[in-house]
């Protein structure tokens, strides 16, 4: 039976109405950003499971942020490594906020940082606009959150899988042969071992790439512990490809000086959601 114009009209209006309903809660972004709904820690492995705190909604880079995009903001590529597609490293957790910072306000996006731009280098305490609409590096909590799966967990050991190889370029698989045995620094230099495309291992539950391994990623927050006073260190997550197998798991802290650069280095970016 042949269908009169208007049912198709209207077929298609109901179609674009329920689409909108169903898609209400994740604006349109970068097809690079992942919308992160937010929520209680579902993760069982996550030392964040079962502690109370809700964790909102927000935006995340799918990559580690790679050379190109670097390139394409800054006036100097740091890294060991070089490639459009590698993440960029060599980088200090200054030069990760200055990134956020000056993309930002390429793309007309309020910065998050409050960078005195008249000192010669960046050190201390750096203030924030916590309502800014602009790229930041993720706090602690958001990152193992979006690593560990968030609403869509598993609750898998590392990012996407209890089998550290099938998600993450690690010490063993990341030069010219597959390592076997025990973590051994030396062998890894004679094995020509070093950083990979983003994107190449499988995702997590949430469609991250690489937040297990490759390069281990800053996070916002000093790192402090009892033993460890605020101002030096801050932190990292997710392992990299030098690192032994128990620093790329979800619940794993990792912690460096802010100052300090690593070939194994990197980081993503975030976004609030607005």
């Amino acid at each position: 039976m042949k269908r009169p114009i208007g049912y198709f009209l209207f077929t298609l209006i109901l179609l674009l109405n329920s689409y909108c309903a169903e898609n209400k809660t994740a604006p349109v972004t970068s097809a690079n950003f992942i919308f992160v709904e937010g929520g209680m820690m579902k993760n069982k492995n996550s030392q964040l499971y079962g502690i109370k705190g809700k964790v909102l909604d927000f935006y995340m880079g799918k990559f580690e942020v790679t050379q190109k995009e670097w390139n394409e903001i800054m006036p100097v590529n740091p890294s060991n490594h070089i490639g459009d597609s590698l993440p960029v490293e060599m980088v200090t957790w200054y030069d990760c906020i200055t990134y956020c910072n000056k993309r930002s306000s390429k793309e007309g996006l309020l910065p998050y940082y409050n960078i005195d731009t008249t000192k010669d280098s960046l050190d201390g305490d750096i203030p924030i606009n916590k309502k800014a609409n602009g790229y930041r590096l993720p706090t602690e909590v958001e990152w193992e959150y979006a690593a560990g799966g968030g609403q869509l967990s598993k609750s898998f050991t590392y990012s996407g899988s209890n089998v550290i190889d099938s998600v993450a370029w690690t010490w063993k698989d990341t030069g010219d042969t597959i390592l076997s045995g025990n973590w051994n620094y030396r062998s890894m230099q004679r094995n020509h071992c070093v950083t990979k495309p983003v994107g190449l291992k499988k995702p997590n539950e949430l469609g991250f790439y690489d937040m297990t391994g490759n390069v281990m990623e800053w996070c916002e927050e000093w790192h402090v512990t009892e033993h460890i006073s605020k101002g030096t260190y801050r932190t990292q997550r997710g392992g990299g490809w030098i690192n032994i197998d128990t620093y790329a798991k979800v619940a794993h802290r990792g912690y460096n000086d802010a100052k300090r650069k690593a070939m194994d280095q990197g980081f993503r970016i975030c976004r609030n959601k607005e």
